[in-house]
């Protein structure tokens, strides 16, 4: 099939991992497809991700200091000509991006059918999380292919009639986790506990990360542990955790890492902080407990298992979860039965790999 019968696009590094094992799905039905990165993360490690070879082009986003409406419309503009001159018969958006939507417009604009991976995720409010829920819904509206992973995910399409065919495919990030986690091995976890904190969300800025870093000065006055912060590459969101755990005892901080060592990071962490989507689901699978540092979550599922607890951004709730998740070890010994709410990796990868393949031959 020609490589350019399908086109993915992809911004930032938790797409790319996602988007990594579809790709390679493709590949061994042989369809082609080319990679445009829309550069709303500069410099992404897409061999760290796993992507396979292929043909890749940057579009060459410049996104310093520009807000997600004017973004989008950047990369909406770059996507287009894009598209215009290379004419794909189907265009792959992974998540609930900037990039995802940008990409999702370019293509309907242009009459190009879209493929949604990991289509269905709703908080069911338009304004928590921003832009990511509005992401959402609006390419559920353009899709032709809704990849949903979990149950609840394709019900939320149904429930909302979207057009096109909702497929229950499993999830791509699961896949990618458990290839990465038997890389890895064996971890050793001796010595003080270790606690992996990230923190990025927009909702988070400001307020929501001092009364984050107030909550681990809470936990290091009380136990001896050891936190490590991966700093996201968005300069405000790095610049700002910076800040708000200064001097805090047990801290190491590093840049982002790459996707096997944040694999091996969580596995040898006791517990996990995050106000992240992906490490919820990664979290669950790995038999991790993880405190949601957000309001809300389209993740509903690892409440559910067991493996996750919402617990938001005030300083008290925080401290007191962690500070109970490492004094009692029968709460943590629950919290760590691995689950697979979201699916356990390609479920339906053929059903995925079929759908594609007929959207790229019409």
């Amino acid at each position: 099939m020609s490589g350019g019968a399908v086109a993915a696009i992809i911004g930032t590094r938790p797409e790319a991992i996602k988007m990594a094992p579809v790709l390679r799905a493709l590949n061994r039905r042989g369809i082609g497809c080319t990679l445009l990165c829309t550069g709303q993360h500069p410099q992404l490690d897409l061999q760290g991700a796993g992507m396979p070879m292929g043909p890749v082009v940057a579009l060459g986003l410049d996104a310093r200091g520009i807000d997600a409406d004017a973004m989008c419309a950047a990369i909406e503009a770059l996507a287009s000509d894009q598209l215009a001159r290379t004419g794909p018969r189907l265009v792959l958006v992974q998540g609930d991006t900037n990039s995802a939507l940008a990409g999702a417009r370019a293509a309907h604009r242009l009459g190009i059918a879209v493929g949604h991976v990991e289509a269905g995720l709703r908080t069911h409010d338009l304004s928590d999380p921003w832009p990511e829920e509005r992401n959402r819904v609006e390419i559920a509206r353009i899709a032709t292919l809704h990849f949903a992973p979990t149950t609840a995910a394709r019900r939320a399409l149904a429930a909302e009639r979207v057009g096109g065919t909702i497929i229950h495919s499993g999830n791509s990030g699961i896949d990618a986790l458990l290839d990465t986690a038997a890389d890895v091995g064996p971890v050793d976890r001796a010595g003080p506990p270790t606690i992996m904190v990230t923190v990025h969300r927009r909702e988070n800025r400001g307020a929501g990360v001092a009364r984050i870093g107030c909550a681990l000065r809470a936990i290091a006055a009380r136990e001896d542990v050891r936190f490590v912060v991966p700093l996201h590459p968005n300069g405000q969101a790095r610049g700002e955790m910076l800040t708000a755990t200064e001097g805090l005892r047990g801290l190491t901080t590093t840049g982002p890492l790459t996707y096997r060592a944040t694999v091996e990071l969580m596995l040898r962490s006791h517990l996990i902080l995050t106000d992240s989507g992906g490490l919820q689901e990664e979290a669950a699978a790995l038999g991790r407990p993880l405190l949601i540092l957000r309001n809300s979550t389209e993740r509903p599922e690892v409440i559910e298992s067991g493996n996750a607890l919402l617990v938001g951004t005030d300083p008290e709730r925080v401290a007191t979860e962690t500070l109970r998740l490492l004094r009692d070890a029968d709460a943590h010994a629950r919290m760590s039965v691995p689950a697979f709410p979201f699916g356990e990796g390609g479920a339906s990868g053929d059903e995925r790999g079929i759908a594609v393949q007929r959207a790229a031959d019409q």
